[in-house]
């Protein structure tokens, strides 16, 4: 296999495997398999919301709602596609000292799609609790609910510019760790499983908000679908069984 050959399996056939159907982030059980991230031919797929426009209001807007889920979701969707489709072309034309660029774009977009999928099954319209196994594990590593909500509040309140906060398992620890990820793909730990994000881009908040990202940050602590976090954890945990 010549350098050509081996960039472009790597940069194609790897990055589409990333989100394949058989990978760990995908087998996450959710009713409307919105974790389904890409089709039988490695291209990315936004899958419909588990939930209409209004189901949010009031902590979240319907029109903030559509406007976040069809256009900045859906953007990052169709970006992931160019990229990949560039990647491709640049490699085929033989054009390598660009492909970095691409590839970059390929990590921007595909981690956007990925928290964002995360959000919208990590919210509904009640208040919850965790409890079960999620609780256990947050009382062992933060000491309470309620440490670990102000904890992951202002991590995400605090985040310089755009991006998300964000409770993750860490299998090589068997615990559970907080993370402030800028954009989409910055400041990240390699291994971590995202279980909970927190949006806080301005497009998320800012039609109902303004800028008072704090005040939006502590709304979403009356609609976090604690099951949800406790499914993704579960599923998580079958990655060190």
């Amino acid at each position: 296999m010549n350098r050509k050959d081996f960039l472009k399996s790597g940069a194609l056939l790897g990055a589409a495997a990333i989100v394949s159907s058989n990978n760990a982030f995908a087998q996450n059980l959710t009713n409307n398999n919105i974790d389904k991230l890409a089709d039988a031919n490695g291209n990315f797929i936004q899958q419909p919301l588990p939930y209409n426009e209004t189901f949010l209001e009031p902590y979240m807007d319907a029109e903030t709602l559509h406007l976040h889920y069809t256009f900045h979701h859906g953007g990052a969707v169709k970006g992931a596609n160019k990229d990949l489709s560039m990647i491709k072309k640049v490699l085929d034309d033989n054009n390598i000292e660009i492909v970095d660029f691409w590839t970059k774009k390929l990590s921007y977009h595909s981690s956007s799609h990925i928290l964002h999928s995360i959000f919208w099954t990590n919210l509904t319209n009640k208040q919850t609790q965790p409890k079960g196994e999620l609780l256990k594990f947050i009382e062992k590593d933060f000491g309470s609910y309620d440490r670990l909500k102000v904890l992951i509040a202002e991590t995400s309140k605090n985040v310089d510019g755009n991006g998300w906060g964000i409770l993750a398992y860490q299998p090589y620890r068997n615990s559970l760790t907080i993370l402030q990820c800028e954009n989409h793909e910055k400041l990240i730990q390699w291994g971590a499983v995202p279980i909970l994000v927190i949006d806080v881009w301005e497009h998320a908040y800012y039609l109902k908000y303004k800028n008072k990202r704090t005040d939006f940050v502590d709304a979403l602590f009356n609609i976090i679908n604690w099951d949800n976090v406790a499914q993704r954890l579960n599923e998580a945990l079958k990655l060190v069984k």
